[in-house]
């Protein structure tokens, strides 16, 4: 077989067919805007199948009815008063709850769902990695998606089958945070494929918005479905995950070199010159390559990844890795328990409702994204990684003390200081697991065309999804000893991650005072290109 039947094979079958249609190819800015726009939907849709059990947490564990005289605030009846909420069936459930989480021990039961998802898929993530270094990203990326899709229905399927078995539930989420491992290494891997250094912090602070669009949507969907039984608001998401997949599966080109590019993120000052000469001969006729080398770089299926323990020393993985534990324990904190916080927490007065409470909590994220660009965009003027997600974590320290010390006087304020802490908890998370992950994973120290997009992505965020785990199965324990001693644990863990980076920060003040010291990234940055540097080869 050619070289051209062996691309052929590795072509999207959707982008296959439009290119027979078309009878020429898209350009590559075409191709990236593409790339961006399948991976956000593909990583929203695994945020929003995460939110449903944050959601129904209340409906599993409700506490005496609550009632409430003030009008709804402030989109009419987006945010309803208590009394108004249910209807027909889900009368019966919110108000008895779903054995077996409404028994005295409900919460530490609906923290070790939490844990027992997070687990597996931390642990997932290592393995998910170094395969998504080796495996056909997209087929890998889809199986994935699907799979998701049908374990967080299956969860959902509990509600109709009536089944009240705890390990029922427990295995659902387990074998679902094993294929959820495979979304976080492979989109990021996908980016860095398409897109060089240039402005990376602010691109992927942008392209970040999925996390949070994510928990939005499926924050939105549950609630809204909520009302003819809990068991829709899993299988919906897990509907849309699914569909996103096979959309993943038609139009996603893992690798430019798949579609017949080469040498698209590399950092040389001509390649925008090249990417504008592409376009020209592109609207002459279908020739698609970019360029053309004596080693031309094979796309998917026949990457050279590299091992998990080698990736670990990498200058700055392990720093930013331990770091991102903490962060992602305060993130997903908010995540899983932020709705049943508001459930249960008198605000202006009154109590709201689940579906409230559910709504609500999605301007956390709205703070996120605004959070998310500025930490990128901060990141790349600044020159500085660490101290830009360092500070993030210093300044959330307060914006939570405020949110809980204050935000139980009226719902404005309360919705005013969860966007500001939105804003800091999200930001250096989002920063972490993107453009940071992304410049370590095409680190100089690598050899040769070795990639650890992947790999290096699956360590960082496998690490942090370790924290991820404890957070919310720490809070169901602390919950019930005052919501005070759940914040106390939040506020210390930003504390830590920030501390965690403080080497890197002086090593970044240190080369901003001498700029003929090489960066603390591994090179300094070219102002021609705008590239980013990595991390050096000091350990």
């Amino acid at each position: 077989m050619s070289r051209d039947s062996n691309t052929r094979r590795r072509i999207p079958p959707g982008i296959f067919l439009i290119k027979s249609v078309r009878g020429k190819d898209w350009t590559l800015k075409s191709y990236r805007y593409i790339i961006l726009l399948l991976t956000f939907i593909a990583y929203a849709s695994y945020h929003a199948s995460r939110k449903p059990s944050s959601i129904v947490k209340s409906v599993f564990y409700p506490e005496s009815l609550k009632n409430s005289k003030v009008n709804p605030w402030p989109v009419g009846n987006v945010f309803i008063k208590e009394e108004e909420f249910v209807s027909f069936d889900i009368n019966r459930v919110e108000s008895q709850g779903w054995y077996p989480f409404n028994q005295s021990d409900g919460t530490s039961k609906l923290g070790e769902i939490d844990v027992a998802f997070l687990a597996c898929y931390s642990s997932g993530m290592y393995v998910a990695g170094h395969l998504g270094d080796t495996l056909d990203l997209r087929l890998f990326l889809t199986t994935g998606m699907i799979g998701s899709g049908i374990f967080v229905g299956l969860f959902g399927m509990g509600y109709f089958w009536n089944i009240h078995v705890f390990w029922f539930y427990l295995s659902m989420q387990m074998v679902a945070g094993l294929f959820q491992a495979t979304g976080w290494p492979s989109v990021v891997a996908v980016v860095g494929n398409w897109f060089g250094k240039r402005k990376r912090g602010l691109i992927m602070g942008i392209w970040n918005a999925h996390t949070s669009v994510g928990n939005i949507s499926g924050s939105l969907l549950a609630a809204a479905v909520l009302d003819y039984g809990w068991g829709w608001s899993f299988i919906v998401p897990g509907a849309l995950i699914a569909s996103a997949g096979v959309l993943v599966y038609l139009f996603l080109p893992a690798y430019p070199e798949d579609i017949g590019f080469s040498g698209v993120t590399d950092s040389s000052p001509n390649l925008e010159s090249l990417s504008q000469a592409e376009e020209d001969r592109t609207q002459k006729g279908p020739v698609v390559t970019v360029e053309k080398s004596s080693g031309v770089k094979e796309g998917s299926g026949s990457r050279t990844g590299i091992g998990l323990f080698e990736a670990c020393f990498i200058p700055g993985v392990i720093p930013f890795a331990l770091c991102l534990f903490f962060s992602k324990l305060v993130a997903y904190t908010f995540l899983y328990w932020l709705p049943f916080y508001l459930s249960q927490t008198e605000i202006g007065g009154e109590y709201m409702s689940v579906k409230s409470a559910g709504n609500l909590s999605t301007l956390f994220d709205v703070g996120g994204i605004a959070g998310g660009i500025l930490a990128g965009y901060i990141s790349d003027k600044l020159n500085a990684r660490a101290t830009t997600a360092a500070t993030f974590m210093l300044a959330a320290i307060p914006s939570m003390l405020l949110y809980r010390t204050y935000g139980s006087i009226s719902r404005t304020i309360n919705i005013l200081l969860m966007v500001v802490a939105g804003l800091f908890v999200n930001g250096p998370y989002a920063l972490i697991t993107t453009a940071v992950s992304a410049d370590l994973g095409t680190h100089s120290s690598l050899r040769g065309d070795s990639r650890a997009l992947a790999t290096v992505t699956a360590i960082i965020d496998g690490t942090g999804s370790v924290g991820a785990a404890l957070g919310p199965l720490i809070t169901g324990f602390l919950s019930s000893k005052g919501w005070d001693v759940v914040f106390i644990m939040l506020m210390v863990g930003a504390l830590i991650a920030s501390l965690l980076l403080s080497h890197l920060v002086i090593a970044e003040f240190t080369e901003r005072s001498h700029k003929s010291v090489p960066s603390s990234y591994g090179q300094q940055t070219d102002e021609a290109t705008g590239s980013q540097p990595l991390l050096s080869n000091r350990r």
